[in-house]
C-alpha cells in the first residue's frame, strides 16, 4: 500500500433536523468520481434523516494523488475510504457501487462494520469473466473501455459505451454531465479486480449486508450480482428498468428505497 495520504474531495448533505440515523458513506466505482452521488442520492437520504457523505478516491475528481493513480490498488482506495469514515462523528454505513462495492467488501472482511450495501458489484470471479462476456457480446465496446482516455472522449466512444452504462431512458443532460466526470482508472486497481486479489475470504464479520443489482446492467449482470450475494450468504435484489449507473437512471428512487428498507431493518 502506498504511504502517502493525498487530499480527498468530499461531498456532504446534512438532515434539516437532528437525527439518530447513522451516517452513510458512498463509494463510487471505476472511471468516475464522487459526483455521481450528488445528483440524487445525497439529498434524498439527507431529507430522510441520514447524514449523507461521498468522496472522490485518490486521483479521481477533485482529489489529489493523480501522480499516484497508476500505482494505486484497492487497498489504497480502501485507505481513502477509511480516512474519510474516521472524520465522521460516528461509524457510517458504507454504500459502494461496482468497483466501490469491491472496496467495501475488502473493508468488511477486515472487521465488523455498522452496515454495508453493494450496488452492481463485481462478481467473485472478477473482471476477467465480465471481459470475456463483453468480448463476445460487444468487442468494440470492450476495446473502448480498455483504451479509455478521458482527454479524448469522441462521440464514437461515448456512443459505444452508453449501452453498457445507461439505459435508453437517460436524458442527454445526464450523459453530458457524466462525460465531464469520466476519469482514468488505475491499472493496478483493475488488476486487483480482475484477479480478485482483494478478496481474502467471503467473511463479512457479521456486518449487515444488502446486495442490489440492475436488471438491464450489461457490465455486472443480474446473474453476476446474484453470485456475489450467494458468496456472502444473502439474497440479491434485482431492480427492473435500470442499467449499471443506477444512481443516475430514471427510476433511481427504487434503488434509494431499497437501501432505505435495508437500513430500517437493521
Amino acid at each position: 500500500m502506498l504511504p502517502t495520504e493525498p487530499r480527498l474531495e468530499t461531498f456532504s448533505r446534512a438532515p434539516r433536523a437532528r437525527s439518530r440515523r447513522p451516517p452513510l458513506l458512498f463509494v463510487h466505482g471505476g472511471y468516475t468520481d464522487g459526483w455521481c452521488w450528488t445528483r440524487h442520492f445525497l439529498g434524498w437520504f439527507a431529507e430522510r434523516g441520514w447524514p449523507a457523505h461521498a468522496l472522490s478516491l485518490r486521483g479521481h475528481g477533485g482529489s489529489g494523488g493523480a501522480e499516484l493513480l497508476f500505482a494505486s490498488g484497492l487497498d489504497d482506495y480502501a485507505a481513502d475510504v477509511e480516512r474519510v469514515a474516521g472524520m465522521l462523528p460516528e461509524p457510517p454505513v458504507f454504500v459502494g457501487h461496482s468497483m466501490g462495492a469491491a472496496i467495501v467488501e475488502r473493508m468488511i472482511a477486515t472487521h465488523p462494520r455498522r452496515g454495508a450495501v453493494l450496488l452492481a458489484p463485481v462478481p467473485p470471479t472478477g473482471l476477467a469473466t465480465i471481459a470475456a462476456r463483453l468480448a463476445v457480446e460487444r468487442p468494440d465496446a470492450l476495446m473502448h473501455m480498455m483504451r479509455l482516455d478521458p482527454t479524448r472522449l469522441s462521440a464514437e466512444v461515448l456512443a459505444a459505451l452508453r449501452p453498457f452504462y445507461f439505459s435508453d431512458r437517460v436524458d442527454a443532460a445526464t450523459l453530458a454531465s457524466m462525460a465531464d466526470h469520466i476519469a482514468a482508472e488505475s491499472p493496478r486497481a483493475i488488476l486487483d479486480l480482475s484477479l480478485r486479489l482483494h478478496w481474502v475470504t467471503p467473511e463479512r464479520n457479521g456486518t449487515p449486508l444488502a446486495v442490489i443489482g440492475a436488471e438491464d446492467d450489461r457490465i455486472c449482470s443480474p446473474d453476476e450480482v446474484r453470485a456475489t450475494a450467494r458468496h456472502h450468504g444473502v439474497e440479491a435484489a434485482i431492480l427492473p428498468g435500470l442499467a449499471h449507473m443506477l444512481m443516475l437512471e430514471p427510476g433511481w428512487e427504487a434503488v434509494a428505497e431499497a437501501i432505505s428498507r435495508h437500513l430500517a431493518a437493521q
